[in-house]
């Protein structure tokens, strides 16, 4: 188990899904959420990398979360929205499938992720949080964005 990674006492997490699961990432890295409108493409972009908006005077690259994780399809619709973070000091775009609520987990909602050895790549999960019958898959949204697959901000780690 990797239980180093949980996040330490209670926390706020914004819910969105993805395909059929769902999804939480740290109520604080958010800015806003925005409906999904088609940004300007960047030629030879990686596929989950959308193009850019403008919004308000800031380049902000969109990045669609499903193309990225392989999860669902990604069609766009009256639902399809664009989460607007503040992760390592940019500002960047996420397409999910829909935004669910803000929920309150506590130390005691957060189990630690599967152990999956090197079959599947968990360093993006802090652990999955539980809420009455639901399971939310708890993301470390700011490594993911600073990872090196995606090179959009400077890496961290």
């Amino acid at each position: 188990m990797t239980e180093g990674r949980l996040p330490a006492g209670s926390g706020e997490y914004l819910t969105f899904t993805l395909g059929r699961e769902e999804y939480g990432i740290d109520i604080l890295k958010v800015q806003e959420i925005r409906g999904y409108e088609q940004p300007t493409t960047i030629a030879h972009a990686p596929p989950f990398i959308k193009g850019v908006i403008n919004l308000r005077g800031v380049i902000v690259p969109i990045i669609d979360l499903r193309i990225k994780l392989d999860v669902g399809t990604a069609t766009y619709d009256q639902f399809t929205v664009v989460i607007i973070l503040n992760v390592a000091g940019r500002v960047v775009g996420i397409v999910v499938d829909g935004v669910s609520d803000v929920i309150q987990l506590g130390a005691e909602n957060l189990r630690p992720p599967p152990d999956f050895s090197s079959v599947l790549d968990t360093r993006y999960i802090l652990g999955l949080g539980t809420v009455d019958e639901r399971m939310i898959i708890i993301v470390d949204i700011e490594k993911l964005m600073t990872s090196r697959d995606m090179a959009l901000v400077e890496e961290t780690a």
